[in-house]
């Protein structure tokens, strides 16, 4: 060994009669004292202050705490390393030990979240996956327990280490509060402080046997999957429309008969025109019915025709039947003539629209002969 270890050595052994440990990042949560080759003197005076205390910790072994105060080390105040030791008569040699500090304050503000999907099971969308995340605060109750426990067993010093092998516990722990829950999807969002309360509950006692106490625990968002969020926006759209649905499947027909009629010109081409357009809004009626029957919801009720319905025969092909307010409709946009066949229930044949005396109210009148003689 050389001069300057030997030197260190008899300073270790002689001159540090200090303990203390002022934490100087704020955030610590546990602290090794460093003691030149573990040799403590008899004597040494040992200062704790507030929101920390003190473990002598020998050959792994958590012995005698000490809380806030200034303390002599002495066989006196170390009975249990003084048992360990047989140190019957209080002789003042060194002895190797270890001091840990801990500091004992509430640590706020933790983060958490979830690096892989929590899975879920949903009465309505079946197993989806949930990311969450939030924050936690917690505080050290039982040093002894957490040195044997965390500290000690796994060799974690620093706040880092310490706080990503909670957050291991406390997302299994969530997704048990989740499962036992049984809150639906779609009232999760206003359901966090009924979560993040259930959630603690799970988590606390897991915290207990580290002898830690969890101060709060928050869960701030929760996020579904795409397709789950596809399905609510597709809820809420229906949601918003109710018992509109009705009249937005009418408007949707009548922009297809629009566009159906000006694509292809002609009377035959308004007739086609109106046939298509015409399925089209039935389609849509039964397809939205059976989206809003699918997300949960009870479709409006579908309006049922009544009174006489007429058949069109344009060029030869049959269109309808259409209630009498739909063909004076038609006759009024131009899209059928007084020369147009028309039939309904009851009627011999075919028969001009000019014909039918329920019809012909809505014809125009014929235009004004012209004057030739000028």
């Amino acid at each position: 060994m050389g001069f300057f270890d030997n030197l260190r050595k008899q300073a270790g052994s002689q001159f540090i009669e200090i303990i203390e440990w002022l934490d100087e990042s704020g955030d610590s949560l546990v602290h090794r004292f460093a003691v030149y080759n573990q040799e403590i003197k008899m004597g040494a005076k040992l200062t704790v202050r507030e929101n920390q205390q003190a473990l002598v910790v020998n050959e792994g072994k958590a012995t005698d705490l000490f809380a806030p105060g200034l303390h002599t080390i002495a066989t006196r105040n170390l009975p249990v390393l003084a048992a360990l030791k047989g140190w019957k008569y209080g002789f003042r040699s060194p002895f190797k030990a270890e001091v840990y500090f801990f500091n004992t304050r509430v640590f706020t503000d933790l983060k958490w979240g979830t690096v892989q999907p929590v899975m879920m099971r949903d009465a309505e969308f079946g197993m989806i996956r949930l990311r969450a995340h939030g924050t936690w605060a917690m505080r050290i109750v039982e040093p002894k327990t957490f040195f044997a426990t965390i500290v000690g067993t796994r060799g974690l010093t620093t706040t880092e280490e310490i706080t990503g092998q909670l957050r291991s516990g406390i997302l299994t722990r969530l997704s048990d509060a989740l499962a036992e829950s049984k809150i639906p999807a779609l009232e999760l969002a206003g359901s966090l402080d009924e979560l993040s309360s259930l959630a603690a509950g799970r988590i606390a006692p897991e915290f207990a046997s580290f002898g830690l106490e969890l101060s709060r625990f928050y869960i701030e968002s929760l996020s579904l999957p795409e397709e789950a969020q596809a399905a609510i926006d597709q809820r809420t759209r229906l949601g918003v429309m109710g018992s509109h649905l009705n009249d937005y499947t009418r408007l949707q027909a009548a922009a297809a008969i629009t566009m159906a009629a000006s694509a292809s010109g002609g009377a035959a081409g308004a007739g086609l025109g109106l046939g298509a357009g015409i399925a089209m809004g039935q389609t849509m009626g039964q397809t939205m019915g059976q989206a809003m029957g699918a997300a949960g919801m009870s479709p409006a009720p579908q309006a049922q025709p009544a009174g006489v319905l007429w058949t069109l025969n344009i060029e030869g092909k049959n269109y309808g039947p259409y209630t009498e307010q739909v063909v004076a409709e038609m006759i009024r946009s131009g899209q059928i003539g007084p020369a147009t066949l028309v039939w309904k229930p009851g009627d011999a044949g075919w028969a001009p629209a000019a014909g039918d005396k329920d019809l012909a109210a809505h014809m125009p009148p014929p235009p004004p002969a012209t004057d030739l003689s000028r």
